[in-house]
């Protein structure tokens, strides 16, 4: 099988809210509060919160998908940083990078973040940020292999219940 990554547009919202939910459960169901997890997936994983990033032209999504079948496994969503850390003209945050269970350690983190730092050049941008769950080692061991630094912390909010995250970032 093969995966195959690709801009994401408005028919792509559905996909989108599916693979966000199933990949923020599989990473957190049991780390944080159940009814926080499904509060904050039908808020912020919900269709119609994918049908207003994509219609933002200041966000930009790539959705991928496993071939055959186009089964959605993993997506990147881009935006303008909105992180409580000092940023600088030319910075773009990702503001969500996942990638089904399944499909991890396969490669695909590298191929989406590749996009990432591939748009940022484009948008001549000079740092790609990101936050990551404080918690999470094996994102943020993928994260320091891949040349992020933690630059600051921020408290994340998942359906009413606050966690500490990481802040980093990368030069380009």
């Amino acid at each position: 099988m093969k995966t195959r990554l690709r801009r994401a547009g408005p028919e792509d919202a559905l996909p989108l809210s599916v693979v966000g939910t199933a990949t923020f459960l599989e990473s957190y169901a049991g780390v944080i509060d159940g009814s926080a997890l499904v509060r904050h997936c039908g808020e912020l994983q919900s269709v119609a919160a994918y049908d207003k990033a994509l219609a933002d032209s200041a966000q930009a999504l790539w959705l991928a998908e496993l071939d055959p079948g186009r089964a959605p496994v993993g997506y990147l969503h881009m935006t303008k940083p909105d992180l409580p850390v000092e940023t600088r003209d030319g910075d773009l945050e990702i503001k969500r990078i996942y990638v089904l269970a399944t499909q991890q350690r396969a490669g695909l983190g590298r191929l989406l973040l590749n996009a990432a730092a591939l748009f940022a050049r484009e948008q001549r941008a000079r740092r790609i940020l990101l936050g990551v769950y404080k918690k999470n080692a094996a994102a943020l061991a993928f994260y320091d292999r891949v040349g992020f630094e933690r630059v600051g912390e921020r408290a994340f909010d998942v359906g009413g219940v606050t966690y500490q995250d990481w802040v980093l970032a990368k030069r380009l």
